[in-house]
């Protein structure tokens, strides 16, 4: 199901138990946007409150990002926990074997190539190369949507092993087939998020694939942002609600505990 309101409750910081698997995009949830993407901070407590997240779920909390996995190294400094990098291309398991889905190099540098000469004629606009995938940025000079909007889908079309992926001011070209969603599907088959009950946070288009999945497993998805149509359930405001939430959350889950023993 689709929502088109903005009125979606706020979750309860109940959403989250013991047996849940918790899945959290990285920008524009865990993290606010930058106009560089290497320049996003990490506020201050936040690591804290995750890593004591991730032990209270067993390890079953997994960030799922467009970026590559070595990125969320870089900044989140948690190389052990579970990751998906570029859309899912790229999946890390909490044993720290990493699934990599098969792309075409040579399709992809001729991609490659096309995506940086495009740039070329929009000074200010932003090239990312993710290693398997790569990405138009126009947060700088939002004046090119326009043109990019007409552009990244003329370039796609003409690499069809490749699919576009719009989200906020940017346009990724990315292995067709891969999506957060099947990137979620696969840590649900697999130890320790095998059987739990999922709860997603994200803020993008990107993220509607998984909203989509965990609905259907009967789990929890939430939007943050006001962005619409979204199939999320349940919505926070920003970042900084993210993580004022995550911190109700691990407070219940402490109480929870406390009162067990």
């Amino acid at each position: 199901m689709t929502v088109t309101s903005d009125h979606l409750p706020r979750p309860p910081a109940h959403l989250v138990t013991p047996g849940t698997a918790l899945f959290l995009d990285a920008d524009g949830t865990l993290l606010a946007f930058a106009d560089d993407p290497e320049g996003v901070v990490v506020p201050e407590g936040m690591l804290d409150t995750l890593d004591a997240l991730h032990e209270t779920l067993d390890g079953a909390l997994a960030l799922v990002s467009g970026r590559a996995i070595a990125s969320l190294d870089d900044i989140f400094g948690r190389p052990r926990w579970a990751a998906a990098g570029q859309h899912g291309l790229e999946r890390r398991e909490t044993d720290g074997r990493t699934v990599t889905v098969p792309v075409d190099a040579a399709e992809l540098a001729r991609l490659r190539d096309e995506v940086h000469s495009a740039a070329l004629a929009m000074p200010g606009v932003r090239v990312e190369d993710k290693s398997w995938s790569v990405a138009l940025h126009c947060r700088e000079h939002p004046e090119y949507l326009g043109e990019l909007e007409h552009l990244a889908p003329a370039i796609a079309a003409r690499f069809p092993g490749f699919e576009l992926q719009p989200g906020s001011y940017v346009y990724e070209f990315k292995p067709r087939g891969m999506d957060k969603g099947v990137a979620v599907a696969a840590f649900l088959d697999t130890p320790p998020f095998r059987g739990r009950s999922p709860v997603y946070l994200g803020d993008d288009l990107t993220d509607e694939h998984a909203f989509s999945l965990v609905n259907d497993r009967g789990g929890a998805s939430v939007r943050v942002g006001a962005r619409t149509p979204s199939s999320a359930v349940f919505t926070l405001s920003s970042p900084g609600d993210v993580h004022a939430w995550l911190d109700s959350v691990k407070a219940a889950l402490t109480q929870g505990a406390a009162g067990r023993q």
